[in-house]
């Protein structure tokens, strides 16, 4: 199966960036919505429709979510990549239809999503909320879960530009959790289901992302929506979308997270044991925080009159601006950076710094200044 052309013929192409709203994915559903499988299961707490899609009339019942946090917005875009394929009419489509039944929620968190925050309208992260269950979107998700009584579930998240695949100076542009059941982390067949479907993605997907996939943590927590779900004895795979080379947008990513679901699905239908599934699974390299978005480095200062080398670091700050997701970069580390990696780094081979004010970088000034007299540096960018 060629996952790279598959991706391709099913892109969803309206759908891109990563301000993903509610207006941005309902004429899509009602677009998909053919034979009655939308349908409105609740109201968030600003009282905008939460929807979920429905396909298939399989045996195996496949629950998945995606904006959780409203600033997550790869997997939305996956999602709608994954429905077109299940609408294409093909022999794999017809196939995964008649092996599945397919309950999507893609989008939990609409306040969110149109706040582009993490959390919903109450300032509650709904991924710390499902013992609680003290917000609207929290008892949908659980609700569902208790009538439709899934054999897997897919939490689909994304993650920070700082993550990395251990020590590698790889980002991690994909990580998969199988969510511990409880303090212990221990093993269980439930959990045992979720690790053999991870660890047969990551051997399919090496041959598309090699070594840029992460294991995420597994420490436990039962206010974790996937904790819980693994502690009620169904497998629960976390999806974490992160960062491909100069992919800020996450169009890249989106098409692996794609390739990830339906080789996740190929595997659970072929139902096939993988050999060394656990060992497998701890071998993939864990996640690991080692990145910055840009590092600078050997950049000389001026600091009461005594020159010194230093080096600093950025990162972006996703600020929303008049409906568009702004990249803005602030200095977030000054000093020792041996054991950090950058997605763009810069050797300023001791050019002076400068920026019209103390000419000593600080903690959270916005990443504009000059090292020396022809490099200026904008939001992070260097320009010569």
């Amino acid at each position: 199966m060629n996952l790279q052309k598959l991706y391709l013929d099913n892109k969803e192409h309206s759908l891109s960036g990563r301000y993903i709203t509610l207006p941005s994915i309902e004429p899509l559903l009602q677009k998909l919505n053919s034979n009655n499988q939308l349908k409105v299961i609740g109201k968030s707490v600003l009282e905008k429709p939460i929807y979920s899609y429905e396909l298939g009339t399989g045996k195996t019942k496949i629950y998945l979510w995606s904006q959780m946090h409203g600033n997550e917005s790869t997997t939305t875009k996956a999602l709608f990549d994954f429905f077109n394929l299940l609408k294409n009419g093909s022999s794999l489509a017809e196939k995964l239809l008649k092996t599945f039944t397919f309950f999507s929620i893609p989008m939990l968190n609409p306040d969110g999503a149109i706040l582009y925050t993490r959390e919903n309208a109450n300032n509650i992260d709904l991924n710390r909320d499902s013992l609680n269950l003290s917000q609207p979107e929290s008892q949908i998700l659980r609700k569902i879960f208790d009538e439709f009584k899934p054999n897997y579930c897919f939490n689909l998240h994304d993650q920070r530009t700082i993550f990395g695949v251990g020590d590698s100076g790889k980002p991690a542009t994909l990580s998969f959790l199988a969510p511990s059941y409880n303090e212990e982390r221990a093993i269980n067949e439930t959990r045992l289901s979720a690790i053999e479907v991870i660890a047969a993605v990551n051997g399919e997907l090496q041959n598309y992302l090699p070594n840029q996939i992460g294991r995420f943590d597994d420490s436990f927590n039962i206010n974790c929506i996937g904790d819980m779900f693994q502690s009620l004895g169904v497998p629960t795979i976390l999806f974490e979308a992160g960062h491909f080379q100069d992919d800020y947008q996450r169009e890249e990513t989106r098409k692996f997270v794609f390739m990830a679901l339906v080789s996740s699905f190929k595997y659970i239908n072929e139902n096939v044991i993988v050999v060394n599934g656990i060992d497998k699974y701890l071998n993939i390299p864990q996640n690991k925080v080692v990145f910055y978005d840009y590092i600078y480095k050997n950049i000389k200062i001026n600091y009461d009159g005594i020159e010194k080398i230093t080096n600093f670091a950025a990162q972006y700050k996703e600020e929303l601006i008049e409906n568009q997701i702004c990249f803005n970069a602030y200095i977030s580390k000054i000093g020792e950076l041996e054991q950090y990696f950058g997605h763009f780094e810069y050797d300023a081979e001791n050019h002076l710094y400068t920026d019209g004010e103390k000419d000593i970088p600080k903690l959270d000034q916005k990443a504009d200044f000059c090292l020396g007299k022809n490099i200026k540096v904008t939001n992070g960018m260097v320009k010569m």
